[in-house]
């Protein structure tokens, strides 16, 4: 599990971190370059014989996932049903920002960005396909940063329905073949940037019903959901922001945007992470 604050950068530099040497450098407040520490006694484990590479599991074909929904009528609506996660194990926190795509929504909050990396805090990154489009240079960057987790926003930013409910007014996917393209039409699409497929989908307004989560499922895709609503999709000052953020409880996953710089989303997480990580507060990617 990827962590934060200071107290790893503490560690790495009296020499206690000799085992995970191997891992990359220290997360965390920016510090001094801490030599790696070599192990005094080499382990001696049997070397395991060669063995061929497990390969991940086929996702089923849009003909055999439309067949499991054939005659599926939907009883629940919204961003908390089960098979949605809102939390993670072990206290941390789990920074979640979304993309939108789409009529401006295609902005690129470059601050808030800088922000994480300048702090080392992990994130998971939801892009929607219209943003990728719009923003290949910085969708690669950061597809090449460990740092970063992406996850699959939709084709299309459509709350995710088997019927066509809507939510805040967007109209959602209006039957199981739109909510296959929704999913699988941008997994495809992070696939090629990645070179492998996504793990986590969330939707767009993160709107479900039960049809449509176990329809994700099947693709080979988590549905995340939220604890704490960090930036009220990208509306609230830097004040709100920093007080929502530092505010949330341990376990949360905290969803705010990072496609819109004119928000109060950059300055608000600038105010809240500093003292969140000097308070000792963890933070994970959400495949972490």
């Amino acid at each position: 599990m990827e962590t934060v604050g200071r107290r790893t950068v503490l560690a790495a530099a009296l020499g206690l971190a000799a085992a995970a040497c191997a891992a990359p450098g220290p997360q965390g407040r920016p510090g001094p370059d801490v030599p790696s520490v070599a192990p005094s006694v080499a382990p001696s484990v049997a070397q395991s014989p060669a063995q061929s590479p497990v390969r991940p599991p086929v996702p089923p074909t849009r003909e055999q996932v439309l067949a499991r929904c054939a005659g599926q009528v939907p009883q629940q609506w919204g961003t908390d049903l089960p098979g949605v996660a809102r939390a993670v194990p072990g206290g941390a926190l789990a920074l979640t920002f979304d993309a939108c795509g789409g009529p401006g929504g295609n902005g690129y909050d470059a601050a808030l960005i800088g922000t994480l990396r300048r702090l080392r805090v992990p994130a998971t990154l939801f892009l929607n396909a219209r943003w990728v489009d719009a923003n290949p240079g910085p969708a690669a960057e950061l597809a090449a940063d460990p740092l970063f987790e992406l996850g699959n926003h939709g084709t299309a930013h459509r709350p995710l329905s088997v019927t066509g409910r809507s939510a805040y007014g967007i109209t959602g996917t209006a039957d199981p073949a739109a909510a296959y393209e929704e999913v699988a039409g941008n997994r495809a699409k992070l696939a090629a940037l990645l070179g492998r497929a996504p793990g986590w989908f969330r939707a767009g307004t993160a709107h479900y019903d039960e049809v449509a989560v176990a329809l994700v499922g099947q693709l080979g895709e988590q549905v995340a959901g939220f604890a704490v609503n960090g930036d009220g999709g990208a509306t609230f000052t830097p004040a709100q922001v920093a007080r929502t953020v530092a505010a949330a409880p341990p376990g949360s996953i905290v969803i705010s945007h990072f496609n819109h710089p004119a928000a109060g989303t950059a300055e608000g997480y600038a105010q809240a992470l500093p003292g969140l990580l000097d308070a000792g507060r963890r933070f994970v990617r959400l495949s972490d």
